[in-house]
């Protein structure tokens, strides 16, 4: 009982309103494996909490250095550039629209402006007006307003729904400037979910999506918080979609990790059973999971999205082994689910690193035994 106090007074410590701010499916109860004081994560080379970039799920040093450009100079020109030179049919052109949308979404946040201030975001908006006709541009601007409309108001209110039908028909515009490109359909996908499409009108979305990337992760994860939020977190509905995907993911694929995300989102909001991280359901899409991340390439993108949703049931389960494998994968960036449903996602991320390493030590693992 004393070792579990410690590693409550460490998470605490990590993040004050931790408890509050896991929304449902990510209430810390864990079996205490170690002393988290004996139990460094620095002593495995793991960054320190404060080095944690939150952007990104995953390394992408060209985005970052464009990111870091842009927003210096207020120039949109290397965003361009950098989109322009992103191939369309795999996940990285995905990734770095939202990158670029949520960083001006972020600066519009902290700079909402005023009679003499800037407001934040203005490369975004000079690059539309500018270069109405650029594929990437249009692109980020429809991503940008499905995130405002989820970050600044309340679902089913009307400020909600006319962002989010100003970002359907920004879709639609990206959409007509790229046709072969699925990224607009995939930003569309949030529409989808946010203004409730009917199911018609969901199938033809996917269609569009289907023809273009047919193995697209994103496009999956997108489209079952879809029937999440469709069926009012239906778990039949949406383990079919995960478990359909898995079935003919192509060898290499990541979908072969997607029921682990419907166990995710159909995870109790409040858990105090230890026995269901090691249950047949869960068991069987960690392994699913573990299979997808071992059998696909080490650059694919979407590769640090399924180590992340790895660790957190991982370490639920108590397989620490397991689980510092994957922090020896992603450490440095935690721009991921199940961390970013918080505030505070390197906070959350350092608690399950540090017990991670806790449970390591204690079951005789130590710097020296962990594969790097």
């Amino acid at each position: 009982m004393v070792i579990l106090w410690l590693l409550m007074a460490l998470a605490l410590c990590s993040a004050v309103l931790l408890p509050v701010l896991m929304r449902r499916r990510t209430g810390i109860q864990l079996a205490t494996p170690g002393d988290p004081d004996a139990a460094d994560p620095a002593n495995y080379g793991f960054a320190r909490e404060e080095e944690l970039d939150v952007r990104m799920p995953g390394p992408d040093e060209d985005l970052l250095d464009v990111l870091d450009v842009v927003q210096r100079t207020q120039d949109y020109r290397a965003a361009s550039q950098l989109l322009a030179g992103t191939e369309t049919e795999g996940e990285t052109r995905w990734q770095r629209v939202q990158a670029f949308a949520g960083a001006a979404s972020l600066e519009l946040q902290q700079r909402p402006g005023g009679v003499s201030e800037t407001p934040g975001g203005q490369w975004l908006r000079v690059w539309r007006a500018e270069a109405p006709k650029d594929p990437g541009a249009a692109a980020v601007q429809a991503e940008f307003l499905v995130q405002q409309a989820w970050r600044t108001s309340t679902p089913g209110t009307d400020d909600f729904r006319i962002i989010m039908e100003e970002a359907r028909s920004a879709c639609a515009q990206a959409a007509s400037l790229a046709p072969g490109d699925p990224v607009p359909y995939i930003i569309e996908l949030s529409v989808a979910r946010g203004l409730g499409y009917s199911r018609p009108e969901f199938e033809r979305l996917w269609l569009n999506i289907m023809d273009r990337a047919p193995a697209h992760m994103g496009a999956h994860l997108a489209a079952l918080h879809y029937w999440c939020e469709k069926w009012h977190g239906s778990r039949d509905v949406a383990y079919a979609f995960a478990e359909s995907a898995a079935a003919r993911a192509p060898r290499g694929s990541l979908l072969a990790a997607m029921p682990l995300f419907a166990v995710f989102e159909h995870l109790p909001e409040v858990n105090m059973v230890r026995g269901l991280y090691r249950s047949e359901v869960v068991t069987k899409a960690v392994h699913g999971a573990l299979f997808a991340v071992q059998s696909a390439r080490p650059d694919n993108p979407m590769q640090a999205h399924v180590r992340h949703l790895l660790l957190f049931f991982l370490v639920r389960g108590e397989r620490w082994a397991e689980a510092m494998d994957q922090l020896v994968h992603v450490d440095g960036h935690v721009g991921a689910l199940p961390w970013t449903l918080t505030t505070e996602p390197a906070a959350h991320y350092a608690v399950f690193r540090a017990l991670a390493v806790a449970g390591y030590e204690a079951s005789g693992g130590s710097p020296a035994t962990l594969p790097h």
